[in-house]
């Protein structure tokens, strides 16, 4: 049973980095085939994907964000940092395992219950 679940601080001050983690169990991070990812919801906008780290430790990102964002991965967790955050970066956070059988995006197939994140001072 493949499951997934975000962790990280709930309030991020301006232009400070954001860290999230997604605890990653019933699988490994490195089987073939499959790629992790993160993406997010402001409140009653549509999701945005952030970007993805793969099987084999490739990472892809957002162009809006490719600045910004940087994907790493350990053991049985990957992790998103987000540096500079303003308040456009509030909302919630969602790590999901997407297939990715020869480099083809094959859309996601676990998701974690996500983790709302505001940035305030």
């Amino acid at each position: 049973q493949v499951q997934l679940q975000e962790s990280g601080p709930g309030l991020v001050n301006p232009a400070q980095t954001l860290s999230l983690t997604c605890s990653v169990s019933g699988t490994s991070i490195t089987v073939s085939n499959y790629a992790w990812s993160w993406m997010r919801q402001p409140s009653g906008k549509g999701l945005e994907w952030l970007g993805v780290i793969t099987y084999d430790g490739n990472t892809y990102y957002n162009p809006a964000l490719k600045s910004r964002a940087s994907i790493s991965r350990d053991a049985s967790e990957f992790s998103l940092q987000l540096n500079s955050v303003t308040l456009e970066d509030t909302a919630v956070y969602f790590c999901a395992r997407i297939g990715w059988p020869r480099g083809t995006y094959y859309g996601v197939e676990y998701w974690g219950k996500g983790t709302p994140v505001a940035i305030s001072s």
